[in-house]
């Protein structure tokens, strides 16, 4: 299992990049408007951390690990199978890949698959 995106959601995306760079000595980039404005940093498995404020109302804040999948459409009727709801179908992010979210036992999930 890899994670290949941790996605932070928050009312105060510049306060948590500055915490992770301080403790951490990373470098945010700027918000990428193709992953929902989330600033992101490089994570030492290759992967990527980003941080971003809600895209909508309702949205409260989370911390998402999305695991890199070979087939996402076969990971999420796996997870489906497992009890999970999905909050998102696959969707296509252009330049980085298909992402899909459910949630399962209190939390949300992401699959991501380049």
């Amino acid at each position: 299992m890899r994670v290949h995106y941790l996605e932070f959601v928050t009312h105060d995306v510049d306060g948590v990049c500055a915490a992770y760079a301080a403790a951490r000595g990373v470098e945010f980039g700027d918000p990428d408007p193709s992953l929902g404005g989330a600033r992101t940093a490089t994570l030492s498995g290759g992967g990527l951390v980003g941080v971003r404020g809600p895209l909508r109302d309702q949205e409260a804040p989370v911390v998402r690990p999305y695991w890199l999948v070979d087939d996402i459409e076969s990971a999420l009727a796996d997870a489906e199978a497992a009890g999970g709801t999905i909050a998102l179908p696959p969707m296509e992010l252009p330049g980085h890949g298909t992402i899909a979210i459910y949630q399962l036992g209190g939390n949300d999930h992401g699959l991501w698959q380049r």
